[in-house]
């Protein structure tokens, strides 16, 4: 049944199936916010590395409020991978059936915020950097956290980055040729699981974005809004199935 797969996809009880599946409905979403909030606000709320160097080279020439709107950036998402350990931690020692429930609830509260008054906030800046680049922010990092918790580190859907590269080292592994020789060096062997996850990871992004971008052309920030649905459904599927013992 549709809810049982999908409380699958957040049970405590993970599988290489789940993670893989949930990995690629994650970075559909982040794709999509990161596409669509470039349109929105013209930065990519994902690029902690770029926001990062942005505050280095506004720093060196002199324009602090740019490298403190910057850092700015670069805290909310420091503060919703914090806020993700919180309620994960907190929800694994009280209910643990329901261990990432709130976090996917929050998530998809601050999208209907995004989707519904982000026109609204764009406006007002902190230190030149709007209210809903430092929401988005903070999304990111919530988002990317909770994958990170679920799937023990194996998967992060905004860090594409780190994905190109691992995908590029199996890639490298797998036309790599292993010649017969005497010494003692291992036979050089691609992982294909690894390299399933990474494609499929980096394709996800790049299909949440393109819709992303083509729906915030469209309709707006509104297009926000089934994207925060779907981490609805998800919740409450996982509330739906969690046994009453757990619960």
């Amino acid at each position: 049944m549709p809810v049982d797969y999908l409380a699958e996809l957040t049970s405590p009880q993970r599988s290489p199936r789940a993670n893989l599946h949930l990995g690629v409905g994650l970075a559909l979403i982040a794709g999509a916010l990161n596409a669509g909030g470039f349109l929105a606000i013209g930065q990519y709320t994902s690029h902690m590395t770029g926001m990062v160097s942005a505050a280095s080279d506004h720093l060196a020439l002199g324009q602090l409020t740019l490298a403190i709107g910057a850092l700015l950036a670069v805290l909310a998402f420091l503060l919703g991978a914090a806020s993700t350990a919180l309620l994960v931690n907190f929800s694994r020692r009280h209910r643990p059936a329901w261990a990432y429930v709130p976090t996917l609830l929050l998530e998809a509260a601050l999208l209907l915020v995004f989707g519904l008054v982000g026109s609204l906030l764009l406006p007002h800046e902190i230190e030149r950097v709007s209210l809903t680049a430092l929401l988005l922010s903070y999304v990111m990092g919530l988002q990317n956290a909770l994958v990170t918790k679920i799937s023990n580190a194996e998967i992060r859907t905004t860090h594409v980055t780190g994905l190109l590269t691992d995908l590029g080292l199996e890639l490298g592994k797998l036309v790599y040729w292993n010649r017969s020789h005497s010494g003692t060096a291992p036979k050089v062997e691609a992982n294909r699981r690894k390299l399933k996850i990474h494609a499929s990871l980096v394709l996800a992004f790049f299909i949440g974005g393109l819709g992303g971008a083509l729906g915030f052309k469209h309709a707006g920030f509104i297009s926000t809004v089934p994207l925060a649905l779907a981490l609805v459904v998800l919740a409450v599927a996982s509330l739906i199935k969690a046994p009453a013992g757990d619960a």
